[in-house]
């Protein structure tokens, strides 16, 4: 493989792990404010939290300041093997369609994001699912990563890791669609514009806005993938909440309405930009070093 093709691959990993790191009890908090409030489900129906910054200080005080990363090793598995697949071949798919990027169109960008989205988040989609229950069921879940990842196979079989990963599919179709063309065209035309260079500032402007366009993109469903991701099926097949994707979006829309599909937006885009802005920064800094 020549020096072009593996870095993305290699660079996009170790930015999306610095970037988890950084982000993750944020993400965890938008996880609990997600799953909420569910009239179906007696174990989430209560709500107990008001907003970010209340679930964040209720957690820290009832379960300890250790609960606001549960479920981070799976989730910095999941980093090292779908930020990887999603930046090389999102990088891969481009130079297949376009020999530069100054060719590159935004049509072009898009559909390269969809399909590094899908396949790379199709791909992870185990640790999805054990850093979700984790973060949701927070000290509720014991043992070692591996530990749950065999228990959810043997109560759920196969079908358990891999749940919800339609859901997953789509989510990642959209926002790694929006995002990374986002950037690229947003980071083209502010160097192309005179007024700033390839600059750090830039790659912050530029991250800045992709974070905000994926998560209003993104929300809904994002809220019906957690909801569908935590709750349990058993080897029979049979579960007590959704009966599928669709299902559950109506069920949130008709007991909840409209706006619960944007439960934990604020959370999600107070992740999804400093996110954004730590992996472009990092990746971006990355390719520099000359290897």
């Amino acid at each position: 493989m020549s020096n072009a093709n593996w870095k993305p691959f290699i660079f996009g990993g170790l930015a999306s792990m610095t970037a988890e790191c950084g982000t993750f009890p944020i993400d965890l908090t938008k996880t609990r404010l997600q799953v909420q409030g569910q009239v179906g489900d007696s174990k989430y129906k209560e709500i107990r939290y008001r907003g970010m910054l209340h679930a964040m200080a209720r957690i820290c005080n009832e379960e300890g300041i250790r609960a606001l990363y549960s479920g981070i090793a799976p989730a910095i598995l999941r980093q090292a093997s779908y930020g990887t697949i999603k930046i090389g071949t999102y990088q891969s798919f481009k130079r297949l369609l376009v020999d530069s990027p100054d060719d590159e169109t935004l049509l072009t960008n898009v559909v390269c994001g969809v399909f590094s989205g899908v396949i790379s988040s199709s791909i992870a989609n185990p640790t999805d699912v054990l850093k979700i229950r984790m973060q949701a069921q927070g000290n509720v879940i014991q043992g070692s990563m591996i530990g749950n990842f065999i228990n959810i196979y043997q109560q759920e079989g196969t079908r358990g890791l891999w749940k919800g990963v339609s859901l997953t599919a789509q989510r990642a179709a959209i926002v790694v669609g929006v995002e990374l063309p986002v950037y690229d065209i947003t980071k083209k035309h502010l160097i192309l514009s005179g007024y700033m260079g390839d600059t750090v500032y830039t790659h912050f402007l530029s991250s800045f806005t992709c974070g905000l366009a994926g998560a209003l993109a993104s929300n809904p469903i994002d809220v019906v993938r957690t909801r569908m991701m935590n709750q349990r099926v058993v080897l029979g097949g049979t579960c007590g909440g959704y009966k599928g994707t669709l299902d559950c979006l109506l069920q949130t829309w008709r007991s909840e309405g409209f706006l619960a599909l944007y439960k934990g937006f604020f959370p999600n885009w107070l992740r999804l930009g400093p996110w954004n802005i730590i992996f472009f920064i990092t990746y971006e800094q990355l390719k520099k070093i000359d290897v």
